[in-house]
């Protein structure tokens, strides 16, 4: 996995919370840019850590591949609306062909996608190296709403419950 100098999750509290935040998330929309046109597509979320990279299947051959080859920026936006948490990510992604690594992030759900499994010789991984980071995570309860509802209709000033934090993780050593 990726040998960035992103905080470990368990040191660093923001970077715990935006891993709690995308682990238990399955699909990510993952944006490129194709010929100045941004593309976005879900994509399949793999690894159980966060080491600096998120990582997804792909085809070695897929278009999505020679977009990263033309421009390395990548967007990923994460949303689990019935907790009201969501993510932005953005950072750079490479093309790695590293079987161990394929063998290391295999889940059987995944041989929909590559039915020879790892053994698939256009099976690739899509690794995305993590730069900047947003959520925002705000309570979901109804009370909460009602809340909201109260002091925006009394204050004409919007509530602002939750969390809602920047993360910057390029130069970190």
């Amino acid at each position: 996995m990726a040998s960035s100098a992103i905080p470990d999750p368990s040191a660093d509290p923001k970077t715990a919370k935006l891993w709690d935040m995308i682990r238990e998330i399955d699909i990510a929309m993952m944006t490129t840019l194709d010929g100045g046109h941004l593309r976005a597509r879900p994509m399949w979320c793999l690894q159980d850590k966060f080491d600096g990279a998120l990582y997804f299947f792909t085809r070695a051959s897929a278009h999505k591949v020679e977009e990263v080859r033309q421009d390395s920026h990548i967007g990923l936006a994460y949303a689990k609306p019935n907790s009201q948490d969501y993510v932005s990510v953005s950072g750079r992604g490479r093309l790695v062909q590293d079987k161990a690594l394929v063998k290391e992030l295999w889940k059987e759900p995944m041989r929909t996608w590559f039915p020879k499994g790892t053994d698939d010789p256009d099976i690739a991984v899509l690794a995305v190296d993590v730069e900047l980071a947003e959520y925002w995570d705000s309570p979901s309860s109804t009370m909460v709403h009602l809340y909201g509802y109260a002091k925006a209709a009394l204050t004409g000033e919007p509530p602002h419950p939750g969390d809602n934090e920047k993360l910057d993780f390029r130069g970190r050593a």
